[in-house]
């Protein structure tokens, strides 16, 4: 079995995502498919799956090769919390299952890519602590955390990663260049692989602004 690019997007559902953002956030997820189904690297290893995270926590995607992805159905609550830390857990728990770790005889799949998006932030603030370290000692390639939107914080997301990024509005557009930059994350991932334990991501674009 050839060696795949594992890829997690964690997208918060809560109430406050419904309507416009979150169906930007689909548009922006289609287009971020579409750049990656027309390279050749990406077809052969990229394996995405989507976790998405409210009151309750689903992953409504398996690991799945980009050639065979079809595009899940993501709905959003009327309210409620947005339970990252749970969201953390079921990703560590789903990666135990689905990413082939190396043996003497053969070799595993490459380290995964996690991205996770918010609006807001972790409403299960205990459970998301307890989970940070954990998400620190498994072995990501890359970690990117993007808060989204006006009311989005970063403080929690800054204990998860130094590769916290911040947009100012869930617009179609805005999204659409945030999962494209996204896509050329994962090409990029896709061509180091195996070459560097520390992936080099490209220069956002100016709508994505860099949190310090």
């Amino acid at each position: 079995m050839a060696r795949r690019l594992p890829v997690y997007l964690l997208i918060d559902t809560s109430g406050s995502m419904k309507g416009e953002p979150i169906e930007s956030v689909k548009v922006g997820i289609e287009s971020m498919l579409s750049t990656l189904r027309n390279d050749p690297y990406a077809l052969e290893t990229v394996n995405i799956s989507i976790i998405t995270y409210d009151r309750n926590v689903k992953q409504i995607l398996p690991l799945t090769p980009i050639d065979e992805l079809q595009m899940p159905e993501i709905v959003t609550p009327e309210s409620g919390p947005t339970n990252m830390g749970e969201a953390l857990e079921m990703l560590l728990k789903t990666m135990e299952k689905e990413v082939n770790k190396g043996t003497q005889e053969k070799k595993g799949d490459w380290m995964p890519l996690l991205f996770l998006m918010t609006d807001g932030k972790p409403s299960d603030i205990m459970k998301f602590k307890e989970m940070v370290p954990k998400i620190k000692a498994s072995k990501f390639a890359t970690v990117v955390c993007c808060a989204a939107g006006p009311k989005a914080k970063t403080e929690e997301l800054s204990q998860l990663t130094d590769k916290v990024y911040q947009i100012d509005t869930l617009d179609g557009t805005t999204l659409s260049k945030f999962f494209k930059w996204v896509s050329g994350i994962i090409g990029e991932g896709n061509k180091s692989m195996g070459a560097t334990s520390e992936l080099l991501l490209p220069p956002p674009p100016e709508e994505v602004n860099v949190v310090i």
